[in-house]
């Protein structure tokens, strides 16, 4: 999280970051919102993490502010997608 916060800092970019829960225990680590989007991202220490992983960013459909792409972040080795909203994002690319 630090890495990304550091990111948008240096490019004198405008973001806020949430964590969401709600009482039906949906849960999603960090909401990145920019430029007019929200963007959910999990955090996993894993190097093939599921795709039921971004079940939980549905929840952001119902909000106001569009959603923009999400991401899960792990030790996967090389970038690559869950689907076509959805990207696998290795954690030394941040």
């Amino acid at each position: 999280m630090t890495e990304i916060i550091k990111t948008y800092k240096n490019a004198a970019k405008d973001y806020i970051f949430w964590y969401y829960r709600d009482k039906d225990n949906k849960e999603v680590d960090m909401i990145l919102e920019s430029d007019g989007m929200l963007h959910p991202i999990e955090i996993k220490r894993s190097v093939n993490p599921g795709s039921e992983l971004v079940g939980a960013f549905k929840v952001l459909d119902r909000a106001t502010t569009p959603r923009g792409t999400g991401a899960i972040i792990c030790l996967r080795p090389e970038l690559s997608a869950v689907d076509s909203t959805n990207l696998i994002i290795p954690v030394w690319y941040i």
